[in-house]
């Protein structure tokens, strides 16, 4: 880690087009570079990646959810990446076990990832001079940089993010424009009426590899650390409170929250807008469906879905049932009527006796 005013030396430093390269490719190059099988002319080249609706010949395309297995028979694309089972008749292939992560290499092959118009600090970021910025890190115009901040080596750091005082990111953690990272958890004693503030006087440390999407915050500690763990990746319009911790690998999709005190094992995943109660234990690769609310721990390895959320075996039951309800609740009527007959005719019956 260096200070940052080296870097700011280094900020006019020459240029990289704003764009993605283009590297095209044999099909036969391609299959070997990713892994993949080649079945058909492997002379063809390619240029560029494009979905199996829109591609053109010198495209390649993929398919990995077999719900758009149907447009294999009109995609014009020179190849498609499919899986080891696919039958496509009259189109090269290149057969993957994982065809969707055959896809990401192919896209890394032929475009590599984007380039910047600028090395290190941007002269319209502001960087406090005791915060540490490491070689090979690009901070956009409009970023905040706080006191003692701790940035590792190539990180990206996009326009108007602000990383508060004392947190530490990473090697190669990215933070998306206007995320903001260490701001003040949601602590208050409340007494007589009034909401007394607690001064929050911890920190967020991002692991490495750690991505964090746009307008997402990740709130600093009241002791100690937020934690957010290696390769973990956090998408747009997440929140995550204080002395929330994740372990690593976790997908923490749109628009999901999490309280505070609450721990995830690793590779846990969120859906979107997922909320989870505080002070919970999350266990290691528990998966929890859109708009689940969580609000008691959960054991490693369960799937869940709902609000409240339950094993997903007993919520798909409890949605069917959602769904005939309508109808239940007719029937009900209908049978309410019927016993008001019977209990009528009953009556009349011991009236004459």
């Amino acid at each position: 880690m260096r200070e940052c005013t080296v870097f700011r030396r280094l900020r006019l430093a020459p240029c990289f087009p704003y764009n993605y390269s283009v590297e095209p490719r044999t099909l036969q190059e391609l299959a070997i570079e990713i892994g993949a099988q080649l079945e058909g002319d492997g002379s063809v080249t390619v240029t560029s990646v494009s979905t199996l609706e829109d591609a053109r010949p010198g495209q390649l395309s993929f398919l990995s959810n077999p719900k758009y297995e149907k447009q294999l028979a009109t995609t014009r694309a020179s190849g498609v990446i499919v899986g080891l089972n696919v039958k496509a008749p009259g189109l090269t292939l290149l057969r993957a076990k994982d065809p969707y992560l055959a896809h990401q290499k192919a896209v890394v092959a032929l475009h590599g990832y984007r380039k910047h118009p600028f090395a290190g600090v941007h002269p319209q970021a502001h960087v406090d001079p005791s915060a540490e910025v490491g070689e090979g890190t690009v901070i956009y115009p409009g970023v905040f940089v706080g006191p003692g901040v701790k940035i590792g080596r190539d990180c990206i750091v996009y326009p108007n993010v602000v990383v508060y005082d004392r947190c530490v990111l990473g090697d190669r953690v990215i933070l998306h424009a206007g995320a903001v990272i260490g701001a003040d958890g949601y602590g208050y004693a409340t007494n007589a009426g009034v909401h007394h503030k607690i001064p929050q006087i911890g920190n967020v440390v991002l692991e490495d590899d750690v991505e964090v999407g746009a307008n997402s915050t990740i709130d600093r500690a009241a002791l100690g650390s937020t934690l957010i763990g290696q390769g973990t990746k956090v998408d747009n319009q997440v929140a995550l409170g204080h002395n929330v911790k994740t372990g690593p690998g976790c997908l923490i999709v749109a628009q999901a929250g999490v309280a505070g005190s609450t721990t995830l094992g690793h590779h846990v995943v969120l859906g979107g807008q997922v909320g989870v109660a505080g002070h919970l234990d999350i266990g290691d690769m528990v998966m929890a469906g859109a708009q689940s609310g969580v609000i008691n721990s959960i054991e490693a390895g369960q799937m869940v879905l709902g609000a409240p959320s339950m094993p997903i075996r007993t919520a798909r039951r409890v949605y069917n049932i959602f769904r005939d309800l309508p109808d239940l609740l007719s029937r009900v009527k209908q049978l309410e009527k019927e016993i008001e007959k019977l209990t009528a005719g009953t009556t009349k019956i011991v009236e004459g006796d």
